[in-house]
């Protein structure tokens, strides 16, 4: 089955009513290999369906959450949420400063679901593994930038001031 007849299939055995609304949103969200947000589905199909609501957008994409056929990424910088219809294990990349999001496949993502599966006794539904940082786009236009213009900027620290990571440890 790929990866629309799931989700197709998911809003069946929900009760959804197939509307061509809202197979226009699973076919965007199966075939995209961006993260949309709900806001980017809607700008992205409303102009082929002029009776699409946001509200029809973000229910769907709620309905399909829910179901666990679509992942909830969260924030790529960007205070949006994102969403991905790729539900086997695998890296997602965030740019926090293009906001771009991108899949790293990766074999050890497959052997630690392995590990935390047979580890803990759960059967697991999903997983997500962001991690976040500079895209190298981002990194190339930030070091053509003026020193004074740059957007990450470190400030210089005094004596005996110590630097919290977001871990919570200091450096």
């Amino acid at each position: 089955m790929d990866r629309t007849e799931k989700l197709v299939q998911a809003l069946r055995e929900a009760g959804l009513r197939l509307t061509p609304q809202r197979l226009a949103i699973v076919r965007l969200l199966a075939t995209t290999d961006q993260h949309p947000t709900a806001q980017m589905i809607y700008e992205q199909l409303r102009p082929d369906y002029p009776s699409l609501s946001l509200a029809t957008v973000y229910n769907t994409l709620e309905t399909l959450v829910d179901l666990g056929v679509v992942n909830v990424l969260g924030s790529a910088g960007d205070d949006a949420v994102h969403y991905d219809a790729d539900t086997d294990p695998h890296v997602n990349l965030a740019c926090i400063s293009c906001h771009r999001v991108i899949d790293l496949p990766s074999q050890y993502v497959h052997a630690l679901e392995q590990e935390v599966a047979t580890t803990s006794g759960y059967r697991l539904l999903g997983a997500r593994v962001v991690y976040y940082g500079l895209c190298p786009d981002c990194q190339r236009e930030a070091a053509r930038q003026p020193a004074g213009g740059r957007r990450h900027r470190r400030r210089r620290r005094r004596r005996g001031e110590h630097h919290q990571t977001q871990s919570g440890s200091e450096e």
